[in-house]
C-alpha cells in the first residue's frame, strides 16, 4: 500500500473537524484510506504531543504516568526516519528498558505503532532498527554511556534520562556525537526529578520544555488506575511528581538533602573495597523489598552501589538477594527480621544455604535509626556511585514523624551503613558463615 500526500493531508485536515464532521468524513473513506489513517499519528495525537515547530534542539516531555510520553518518543522517531534522517539514537535507562519500551513489548513502541509498508527490521544482537529506506536506529543505556563516545547521529531519543545511574555523562556523551545532517534534534520523555542535568535542559534557550499531567490522558486509561492513583498520591509531594510532572526539591523535614548531601560527594567509580554487604528490608506487606548494597572503601568512607529492591514474591526477592550477594562478591547478606522473623532466614537458605548471613531486628524507630546514616552523608562519608533515582526519592521525600508508608530502600540503606560504619568492628560480632541472628541491632552502637 502506498501512502500518498493527499491521504496524509486529508488526515490532519480531519483532526480540526468537529466529532460529529469527523464521522462523517471517515464513512466517506476507502478501505485503503482508513488502513492510513489507524497509523496517522498526527490524526490521533493530542496538539502538545506533535513536535515543535522552531529552531530547537530538545524537546524536553516531562509529564506524569500514562500522558503518553513513550507513543510520542517512538512516532517522532518513525517520522524522522521516514523524513530520511539516517542515523538515529535510542537511549533508554538499561538495554532491557531500551528493547523493551521503546523497540518491542510495550504497546507504545516503535515496533508497535509503525506502519506495515514502513516497519523496520529489528536486529538484537546489532541492537539496531533497519528502516525500508535504510535509516538505521542504534540501541544505548544510560548505564554503559561511554557506548555513545564515536557514533555520530542526527536524531535521538532518550528515556527516562532522570533515572540513569550515569545521567549526565550519558548527555554528554550523546549530544557530543549529535553532529551530522541540517538539523540534529533530540527528544526527551521524562519523569523529571531535580537533577542537574535536567535543570540544565530546562534553562537552555534551546529546549522546549512540554509539561504534561497524567489526566491529559484519562480518556485512553483505565478508570481503575485513575481512581487508584487519584486516591494514592493526588494532593501529594509525590502526585505533582509522578501525576502532574513537576520538578520538585527537597521535602521540607526530610533528613537527607539533594544538593548538599547526595549529589556533592556522587562519584563515578569506588576505590578498593574492605568490605561488602547486601542490605535486605523485607515488605512486611509492602509492595517492594528493599535490596542496597553499600562497600566500604579503604579510605574510610561508605559507597553505595547497587540498588535492587523490587516487587515480588518471597522467592523472587530472595533471589535477588543472593543474585546480588554472588555479583558484588559480598561478604555477607544482613536482613531485618521484624517482618517475617525465621522466615527471611529460611527463604535466603533456600536459595543458597552457602552465603554468609545476618539477621537484625529493629527495636526502635525508624527516624532514629536513620539519622546517624544521615550524618554521614552530611559530613561527606558516603558516596553514591552513579544515580539511584528511587532510593535517592526516598531519602529527600521521606519525613518523619508524618505518618509516610514505610520506605522500603531507605530502611536497606540503613542497614548497610550500619553495618559498615556505624557497628562495631567486624571482628566484635560473630562473623557467622551461615545464618545467625542478633538481636537489639540497634543498641549495640546507639
Amino acid at each position: 500500500m502506498s501512502v500518498t500526500p493527499e491521504t496524509t493531508y486529508s488526515a490532519r485536515y480531519a483532526a480540526s473537524l468537529t466529532p460529529k464532521q469527523r464521522q462523517q468524513w471517515i464513512q466517506n473513506l476507502s478501505d485503503d484510506e482508513i488502513k492510513v489513517l489507524r497509523y496517522d499519528w498526527r490524526f490521533w495525537a493530542r496538539p502538545e504531543q506533535i513536535a515543535p515547530l522552531g529552531d530547537w534542539f530538545c524537546w524536553h516531555i516531562r509529564s506524569g504516568r500514562g500522558w503518553g510520553k513513550t507513543r510520542t518518543g517512538a512516532q517522532w522517531i518513525v517520522e524522522r526516519a521516514r523524513k530520511g534522517f539516517k542515523r538515529l539514537a535510542l537511549v533508554g535507562q538499561t538495554k532491557a528498558d531500551a528493547r523493551d519500551t521503546m523497540i518491542e513489548v510495550e504497546e507504545s513502541s516503535i515496533l508497535n505503532v509503525s506502519p506495515p509498508w514502513f516497519k523496520p527490521d529489528y536486529q538484537p544482537s546489532k541492537r539496531r532498527l533497519v528502516w525500508p529506506n535504510g535509516a538505521t536506529a542504534t540501541l544505548f543505556s544510560g548505564d554503559e554511556p561511554d557506548q555513545l563516545r564515536g557514533p555520530q547521529h542526527d536524531s535521538a531519543w532518550v528515556d527516562e534520562l532522570s533515572k540513569f545511574k550515569y545521567p549526565k555523562r550519558t548527555w554528554d556523551m550523546l549530544e557530543l556525537g549529535l553532529r551530522i545532517g541540517d538539523n540534529p534534534q533530540v527528544v526527551v520523555t521524562n519523569t523529571p526529578r531535580p537533577i542537574p542535568i535536567i535543570k540544565e535542559l530546562m534553562a537552555d534557550p534551546r529546549t522546549v520544555d512540554v509539561v504534561g499531567s497524567t489526566y491529559d490522558n484519562i480518556a485512553n486509561l483505565a478508570p481503575q488506575f485513575i481512581a487508584r492513583m487519584m486516591n494514592k498520591y493526588e494532593g501529594t509531594h509525590l502526585g505533582r511528581q509522578e501525576l502532574h510532572g513537576e520538578v520538585l526539591e527537597d521535602r521540607e523535614g526530610a533528613l537527607w538533602k539533594r544538593a548538599s548531601m547526595i549529589e556533592a560527594h556522587r562519584v563515578m567509580q569506588h576505590p578498593r573495597l574492605t568490605r561488602v554487604v547486601v542490605a535486605v528490608d523485607p515488605p512486611g506487606g509492602r509492595a517492594e523489598c528493599g535490596i542496597v548494597v553499600g562497600g566500604l572503601g579503604e579510605d574510610g568512607d561508605g559507597y553505595i552501589i547497587e540498588d535492587s529492591s523490587l516487587a515480588g514474591s518471597p522467592a523472587t526477592w530472595g533471589g535477588a538477594a543472593v543474585t546480588s550477594y554472588h555479583r558484588n562478591a559480598a561478604d555477607r547478606i544482613v536482613a531485618e527480621i521484624n517482618f517475617g522473623g525465621d522466615m527471611v532466614g529460611h527463604i535466603i537458605r533456600t536459595v543458597d544455604e552457602s552465603v554468609a548471613f545476618k539477621t537484625v531486628r529493629a527495636s526502635r524507630g525508624k527516624a532514629v535509626r536513620a539519622e546517624p546514616a544521615a550524618a554521614l552523608y552530611e559530613q561527606g562519608r558516603v558516596h553514591h556511585v552513579g544515580q539511584f533515582a528511587l532510593l535517592e526519592d526516598e531519602l529527600c521525600t521521606w519525613v518523619p514523624d508524618e505518618g509516610m508508608k514505610s520506605p522500603n530502600r531507605l530502611d536497606a540503606l540503613v542497614w548497610a551503613l550500619t553495618e559498615l560504619m556505624l557497628g562495631p568492628s567486624p571482628g566484635s560480632w560473630d562473623d557467622v558463615i551461615g545464618l545467625g541472628e542478633i538481636d537489639d541491632f540497634e543498641s549495640k552502637w546507639a
